[in-house]
């Protein structure tokens, strides 16, 4: 599927938002009108074990629902709105012969769902129940790498660049919250890589971040941080440590990262009421289609709020990374060199 065409679906998302908050929120960075369709309600609880990918073959389907239905998505673009007839059993709202039935193991749990006389089983996708996080299996010892890579050297960078300026997040705007998963052994690998959990960016983009945190309130949302700036030596150690086909999840160190340069943030939104951080398509770090900021499946509200956050964070000068909804770079990236400098060592 083309970029084009994925962007389509996305935009198929998109309708004129009646709060004058957000137009105000909109307009006020950008001069282009950037406008998110009306919030809609929760998904139906009993639907939400049937939605995810099933497999039969090469050919995949998505489960998913839209405007409060159930619907069955052929090769990213042929949606067919199901019908409920009972528990697990649908038929297509345009083709009552066809039905849709979802079976279960002894445990409930979804395993299949037969469309017509094809049986797609479902894939696993994320990360276990009661886990927010999905882990990958290192391709060596993670311990072992770091001693590598803090000894190893960044590229040689030549250029006129800016100076670096990092500044803590936090500190700019202590009503931004912070997750940071590399400083704790709930992260992809699971090993802790940083000594503190602080999240720090050049002071331009910290400040968009605050800007935009503050914009957020007005529609009952904050701003919770996952990572930001991140030492080069750490960026090698995920290289070192992803297998060959989760590469594209992870930056080449040869090349240097966004976020070894102080201008990318892995960001997500919370609840300002209960403070919990909303609920996505995905998980944060997950390696799976589902990362991607264009994946059509999941529910209406999930890719509501996916898409509230990037039409903020875009409205301020980030552009989010192509496979991963969370990951935001600040347009003047390359203005700065790579840095590799530990967190306790910043401003000494």
């Amino acid at each position: 599927m083309s970029k084009f065409t994925r962007r389509l679906i996305v935009l198929s998302f998109v309708l004129l938002f009646s709060s004058n908050a957000w137009t105000q929120f909109a307009v006020s960075r950008s001069s282009a009108l950037q406008q998110v369709a009306a919030k809609p309600a929760p998904a139906a609880a009993k639907w939400r074990p049937l939605i995810g990918e099933y497999v039969l073959r090469d050919d995949t389907v998505i489960v998913l629902e839209k405007d409060a239905k159930l619907g069955v998505l052929f090769k990213r673009t042929e949606l067919h709105p199901l019908k409920e007839i009972s528990q697990d059993k649908f038929q297509y709202a345009s083709e009552p012969v066809e039905s849709v039935v979802f079976s279960r193991d002894s445990s409930g749990k979804v395993t299949q769902v037969e469309i017509g006389k094809s049986v797609y089983k479902r894939r696993p996708l994320g990360p276990e129940a009661g886990s927010n996080q999905l882990r990958v299996d290192p391709v060596r010892p993670v311990p072992e790498l770091i001693k590598e890579a803090r000894t190893a050297q960044p590229p040689v960078e030549n250029g006129d660049f800016l100076p670096t300026d990092l500044v803590e997040l936090a500190k700019l705007d202590p009503t931004i919250k912070l997750e940071i998963r590399y400083a704790t052994t709930n992260n992809l690998f699971g090993t802790v890589f940083y000594s503190e959990p602080r999240a720090f960016m050049q002071r331009p983009a910290a400040e968009a971040v605050v800007r935009i945190n503050q914009r957020l309130k007005k529609l009952g949302y904050g701003l919770l941080v996952h990572d930001a700036y991140r030492p080069w030596y750490v960026t090698k150690v995920f290289w070192d440590a992803t297998p060959d086909d989760k590469k594209k999840f992870v930056a080449d160190p040869s090349q240097g990262s966004r976020h070894n340069r102080g201008c990318a943030v892995d960001i997500t939104l919370y609840d300002l009421k209960t403070g919990k951080p909303i609920e996505m398509v995905s998980t944060y770090d997950e390696t799976t289609d589902r990362a991607y900021p264009d994946y059509p499946g999941g529910t209406s509200l999930q890719r509501w709020h996916r898409d509230l956050l990037r039409s903020a964070m875009e409205a301020d000068g980030f552009t989010v990374y192509q496979a991963e909804w969370w990951h935001f770079d600040y347009k003047d990236w390359q203005k700065y060199r790579i840095g590799n400098v530990a967190f306790d060592q910043i401003g000494k």
